[in-house]
């Protein structure tokens, strides 16, 4: 979601309710972490739709101070609903900790238990602080299976249990007891309920779309036509449907830095990737349209080596050239570091391995090999990097503090953000 505010489930005593978390953002000097509510309550919904009426009604909230809150709350309700990954039953801890510790049952728990302690510092429930300050058992957690091996490790699991035990019901109640459930306005709820039910039946279309175009493709496979001038061929067809940026093999990019968001265009020659640039430099614009106009024009640079690169040059001469950037294609770096700093837990993965893509390429396109000393396994950041991007139950943890992890990554940011052109 955007800004890093994410949707999140608790199973609580009064049952599943969703709620919107914040994590760690900086404005300034300052750092923050917050919920959705309001002084001393946390606010929860029974639904999706109750939870997006809430937020398109109301703002007397918490969040409304966060710097993406316009645009979470311009997002549509089915964009609310908590993935698996956010889904935290605080109710089954207990049976968590009575189980055996397998790789899933240590996840689980851990995450878990994470969630709760954040709830308990943000929200300064003593309770939850006292609990976790006296069971510095909890911490082994994360180091995986390995360490609840053995006979040793059998000791290790039952403290956790007996901690489980102990405590546990009196964490609960701690939360339980700011949860507050808001009324939400009744006509929000119905508009949010259509849009969840319009966004469910298109997905159902278009996983029907997709059989039938499997089911026409075999039957193409037992099909011989007779194609004169004025037939229609449908596989020509949908070859001209697919995206011009795809035939020509470049892609569109865009990288949004601290300080502005560029776009650029990047393909890949025997896997080396090369840039819109020239030794080593990215040229970048800070929109589609200037980065078309420029293309339209004869300029010197490595991409104009590329066999198809007459025909993007071609597409924006004659105007009908699109600049489209594919998901897997938009780089966003802001708040990487701060994350890195916080702990693993907090980063997201898929922005990270985006970002090391990024600087990787660019590192390769300069060639210059000291972004890739920097990440290599045998160094801090190498290992916390890799550590989140292929995670490992039987892998032991990075240790905090992150301060070195977080400034050597900072140092490659502001290195890969010199290889920029502005034009």
């Amino acid at each position: 979601m955007a800004g890093d505010i994410v949707p999140i489930q608790l199973g609580l005593t009064d049952g599943d309710l969703v709620t919107l978390w914040a994590p760690r953002w900086r404005e300034g000097d300052d750092e923050w972490e917050a919920f959705l509510g309001h002084e001393e309550n946390l606010y929860a919904f029974e639904s999706v739709a109750d939870l997006t009426a809430f937020i398109r009604v109301e703002t007397d909230h918490d969040l409304v101070e966060h710097p993406s809150w316009s645009t979470v709350a311009a997002l549509s309700a089915d964009e609310f609903e908590p993935d698996e990954t956010h889904a935290y039953d605080l109710i089954g801890v207990p049976e968590l900790a009575a189980g055996d510790p397998d790789a899933e049952t240590l996840s689980e728990l851990d995450e878990t238990l994470e969630m709760v302690r954040t709830i308990g510092e943000v929200c300064e429930l003593d309770v939850v602080i006292r609990f976790f300050s006296s069971h510095p058992i909890l911490r082994a957690l994360p180091s995986g299976v390995a360490t609840f091996a053995g006979r040793e490790g059998e000791e290790l699991w039952d403290q956790v249990g007996a901690a489980v035990a102990s405590g546990w019901d009196a964490v609960l109640d701690a939360v339980d007891g700011i949860v507050a459930v808001p009324e939400v306005d009744a006509a929000a709820v119905a508009v949010a309920e259509a849009e969840i039910l319009a966004a469910e039946e298109n997905v159902v279309d278009a996983d029907d779309a997709a059989e039938e175009s499997d089911e026409d493709s075999d039957d193409l496979e037992f099909m011989t036509l007779d194609l004169d001038d004025d037939t229609v061929d449908p596989i020509a067809l949908a070859a001209e449907d697919d995206s011009f940026w795809s035939s020509v093999g470049i892609d569109p990019v865009k990288i949004i830095t601290s300080s502005a968001t560029y776009f650029t265009l990047r393909c890949y020659l025997d896997d080396d990737p090369v840039f819109l640039g020239k030794s080593g430099r990215i040229l970048v614009f800070t929109s589609e349209r200037a980065l078309a106009r420029y293309l339209a024009d004869n300029h010197d640079h490595d991409l104009a080596r590329v066999s198809t690169y007459g025909d993007v040059q071609a597409a924006a001469v004659d105007g009908s050239l699109e600049v489209e950037v594919t998901e897997e294609n938009v780089y966003v770096l802001p708040g990487l570091a701060d994350d890195l700093a916080a702990g693993p837990k907090a980063v997201d993965a898929d922005q990270l391995d985006l970002a090391v893509e990024l600087f990787t390429d660019a590192a390769e396109y300069a060639r210059d090999e000291s972004t890739e000393q920097a990440l290599a396994a045998s160094t801090p950041l190498g290992w916390y990097v890799s550590y989140v991007l292929d995670p490992d139950p039987n892998r032991m943890a990075p240790s905090a503090p992150f301060t070195d992890e977080s400034e050597s990554w900072r140092a490659l940011e502001h290195e890969f953000e010199t290889r920029l052109r502005p034009e």
